[in-house]
């Protein structure tokens, strides 16, 4: 156990990740640098009242029960319209306002995989819980292995069709959570292709080609090369879903970022389709874990998941799960320096 009661793990390396039960979250994760320096490469707080009280961010915690936005807050399913809570205009955000699983209190264990050491976080939500048909059983599993690889397992089950896409929602800055921005981070997404969206980020069901734009990140590129001119965010950064190309999600790499300056280096291999990539755009000036000023655009969201508003979006494939059947959503982060 750590302070504020949240449970670390380490691997052979001295490598540690941090999490807390409140939104099954990772609240720290060090990592050595290219000298072989240990330091923080994830935005949180010291204790669970940091998140409580800034719950807006969504700092390292597991997301759902549908992550991303829903358009109107509402969908059809089996000819009956639901209505969800809304929490952004109009719009159903990340689970809901009050319920959302990164606002709840998780059962944890630790756990020993053939993967590494972990924690495994379970919650029950009920039926009706923030507008959502159906009870769901929910796992949130993370293990740090001896190769510096973090996995994340993320399990549901109901008992009556609803709709699940879950995801992490990590701020990464692998050059120390801190008050330094991300524009000299390098990135790289296997995508050539993004969900439109409207001014209110609500998907349009159009895929627009990122070949001659901003957002094209196919081959790595420093992250402040060239930011959008078209976005009405409160810090010119990037908030897009990229629908990731088809690959090996155990061998092919959907993602890559590194830090020149630290020489750290991330690879993402993921099951999901998509990856909405955040720049920490509308973060307001805090103080979080150790001291460290945190602002707009000093970190970089990395979330994998299903396609964004698929409920309303039939030309997406379907994030309906029936009853008895599972999700399964597995992302695994492979660490290393140069």
């Amino acid at each position: 156990m750590e302070r504020g009661g949240a449970l670390r793990v380490a691997n052979a390396h001295g490598v540690s990740a941090t999490f807390s039960a409140f939104g099954a979250r990772l609240v720290e994760l060090c990592l050595p640098d290219r000298d072989g320096k240990l330091g923080n490469v994830v935005l949180g707080f010291d204790d669970d009242a940091g998140y409580r009280e800034n719950v807006n961010t969504y700092f390292g915690a597991t997301v759902g029960r549908v992550a991303g936005r829903i358009a109107a807050g509402s969908f059809t399913l089996g000819g009956r319209r639901y209505q969800l809570a809304q929490n952004e205009g109009e719009t159903a955000l990340h689970g809901g306002p009050e319920r959302g699983f990164d606002r709840v209190e998780w059962s944890v264990e630790q756990v020993e995989r053939e993967r590494g050491r972990g924690v495994r976080f379970a919650y029950v939500s009920p039926d009706g819980e923030e507008g959502y048909p159906g009870a769901l059983r929910v796992q949130a599993e993370y293990a740090l292995s001896d190769d510096n690889e973090l996995w994340t397992v993320l399990r549901a089950i109901p008992d009556a069709p609803t709709p699940v896409n879950l995801t992490n929602h990590t701020y990464w800055n692998l050059n120390g959570a801190g008050p330094r921005s991300i524009l000299d981070h390098e990135l790289m997404i296997a995508a050539e292709r993004i969900v439109g969206t409207g001014q209110d980020l609500v998907p349009t069901g159009e895929l627009e080609p990122v070949a001659g734009t901003a957002r094209d990140f196919r081959a790595h590129r420093r992250i402040g090369e060239r930011l959008p001119e078209d976005t009405l965010e409160p810090w010119p950064g990037f908030d897009n879903a990229y629908v990731l190309d088809e690959r090996d999600p155990d061998a092919d790499v959907a993602v890559s970022l590194w830090d020149p300056e630290s020489g750290r280096a991330m690879q993402v291999f993921t099951t999901e389709p998509s990856i909405q990539r955040y720049t920490a755009n509308r973060v307001p000036s805090i103080t979080g874990r150790d001291g460290r000023e945190y602002r707009a655009g000093n970190a970089i969201c990395l979330e994998p998941q299903r396609m964004p508003d698929a409920v309303n979006r039939p030309e997406f494939e379907s994030i309906i799960v029936g009853p008895g059947e599972e999700y399964l959503h597995v992302t695994r982060y492979r660490f290393s320096t140069r």
